[in-house]
């Protein structure tokens, strides 16, 4: 299937690394121009080198989305390029947080700032160009733990269980420009960082480091889902893909959890 995506512009936050590189890898397989992000200078450069080796197109862009001097230098940083935002992918975000017991007034909007409002600055920016085309597309990703919340970090969970209503309410609010929004969330997604995790733990047990016997610890312990695997970040990728692409023109204000049935919810 033909995506449609080999003439657009794909603007990938937090995809210097983990979940964010693999999302970046796998569009930029299906012939987009990829905006690499990174918080500071070189961040990028390892995700940028990955995709232009396989002979795809990839800029590397920074800027701190934290606070709204950093997203002014992300916006300077794709103007450098001389290049337009067709698509941005709302993935950066990071699952701090505390307990309920030791939460804080600090916590609660620094987890809220982190992974909504800087995704909010950042569609913000690249929304008029979008309009001005008729066309664009606008992803945040969210977790699984958006439907499913567990009793620890209550910030982080508060915090992306709210990009599905964000994702609603904007999809409104673009009607009948061309534009389409959607939320996804994916459930536990075997980045470096897990798969070494989990790698050592299953070393201590004994039960070696093979691939197969990780996973299967993964889901016995972690995080069990009825489609029996865990994702890695390219698949995930492979998934936004499609949901930025022209074939999905008519997905518009989901909430799209890919996560196994993990979150087994009915809607």
């Amino acid at each position: 299937m033909d995506l449609g995506l080999s003439e657009k512009c794909v603007l990938v936050t937090g995809s210097w690394r983990g979940t964010g590189a693999g999302i970046a890898r796998a569009i930029a397989a299906e012939g987009a121009t990829v905006l690499v992000h990174g918080m500071a200078e070189g961040q990028p450069d390892a995700t940028v080198q990955q995709i232009t080796d396989l002979g795809g197109r990839a800029h590397a862009i920074v800027g701190d989305i934290r606070s709204d001097a950093g997203a002014a230098a992300l916006v300077s940083s794709v103007e450098r390029l001389g290049v337009r935002v067709d698509v941005v992918v709302n993935n950066y975000g990071v699952a701090d947080g505390t307990l309920w017991d030791t939460s804080t007034t600090a916590t609660w909007h620094e987890s809220y700032d982190t992974n909504v409002v800087s995704g909010i600055r950042v569609t913000q920016a690249f929304l008029p160009q979008m309009k001005e085309r008729g066309w664009g597309r606008v992803v945040f990703i969210a977790t699984v733990g958006a439907t499913r919340p567990g009793d620890r970090l209550p910030e982080y969970y508060a915090a992306k269980g709210a990009l599905p209503s964000v994702t609603v309410s904007l999809a409104k609010h673009l009607a009948n420009t061309g534009i389409t929004v959607n939320c996804v969330s994916p459930g536990l997604i075997a980045t470096p960082e897990i798969v070494e995790r989990f790698t050592e733990r299953a070393k201590r047990n004994g039960l070696g480091a093979d691939w197969p016997v990780v996973e299967r610890m993964i889901l016995d312990t972690a995080m069990a889902n009825p489609s029996g695997r865990v994702v890695f970040p390219d698949e995930v990728g492979k998934f936004v893909a499609f949901v930025i692409s022209e074939p999905a023109w008519h997905l518009n204000g989901a909430h799209l959890r890919f996560d196994g049935g993990a979150s087994d919810a009915v809607t």
